[in-house]
């Protein structure tokens, strides 16, 4: 797949300067054109992105796919850990490969970890919740951000972060935030930062709009999850980092501001957030 697509908001330039703070680049689905998925992003004006990890071999491909060179000056970061999904596969012995790979310096988070109850033949969910709480712990002890995956769970997962008596991770961040505003508010007390996905440009996401207008701008990332969730216009296509432009546009429309003003502020909440250099 070899497809153009026009980033231009309100039929100006492209934005710059935007980074999508995570991905899946290491996903199958762009095994064919990862090269162009690349040169797409440069175009956009994606100058940086986080690559996130599932489990070890994701985890792994994502570092060895940030520290190969691309001819089009793209950074890649990336997070390591166990997704709620593999919960059932982790253990504690898990902590040897995972602290191995966080001293690559590609590697400023651990995640994607969280709590997914929304499939009921989902991993049972004392293991994900030991998955999650363990490596929870690891990131606070390592001093590294945790991005968090959180489905069916606000009120279980809020419960925890009150409740936490672990070394704190340096940064909480809610990935793909699918709350309302109201849990919103909790998480923000709680010092988290909310990164929305394409999923907040839908017509039925009235809470993810609530969310997106009201949230402090130092507390706000924004993302693809890509090949997942791909915003409007290109909603039912595969995803990829270029389309985080769309997600930038949509949120700076519900605020009221410039589109390049709220892609700038996003970045240097990401370049803060990650210890990006």
């Amino acid at each position: 797949m070899n497809t153009a697509h026009d980033l231009r908001v309100g039929g100006g330039a492209p934005l710059s300067n935007l980074i999508d703070t995570h991905a899946h680049l290491d996903d199958a689905r762009f095994d064919a054109d990862r090269e162009d998925v690349l040169r797409r992003m440069a175009d956009a004006g994606v100058t940086r992105c986080v690559t996130i990890g599932a489990d070890r071999g994701s985890s792994e491909a994502a570092v060895t796919l940030a520290e190969s060179p691309n001819p089009y000056g793209i950074k890649l970061y990336v997070a390591v850990g166990v997704h709620p999904e593999n919960a059932a596969a982790f253990t504690a012995s898990d902590e040897a490969w995972m602290r191995a790979l966080t001293l690559n310096a590609s590697v400023k988070a651990i995640g994607e970890i969280g709590l997914d109850y929304h499939y009921d033949d989902g991993p049972p969910r004392d293991l994900q919740r030991f998955a999650f709480e363990t490596q929870f712990s690891w990131a606070g002890k390592w001093n590294l951000p945790v991005v968090l995956h959180i489905r069916d769970a606000h009120d279980e997962m809020l419960e925890f972060l009150r409740s936490m008596n672990a070394t704190r991770p340096r940064e909480i961040i809610l990935h793909c935030y699918s709350g309302d505003w109201e849990q919103a508010q909790a998480y923000l007390g709680l010092g988290c930062v909310i990164s929305f996905a394409g999923n907040t440009t839908f017509k039925n996401a009235r809470n993810l709009r609530e969310t997106a207008r009201n949230i402090p701008l130092d507390r706000l990332l924004i993302e693809t999850d890509c090949p997942y969730l791909a915003p409007e216009p290109m909603r039912g296509k595969r995803n990829e980092p270029a389309f985080v432009a769309y997600t930038a546009a949509r949120i700076a429309e519900l605020r009221g501001v410039d589109p390049q003003e709220l892609a700038d502020a996003a970045s240097v909440n990401a370049i803060r957030i990650f210890d990006i250099k």
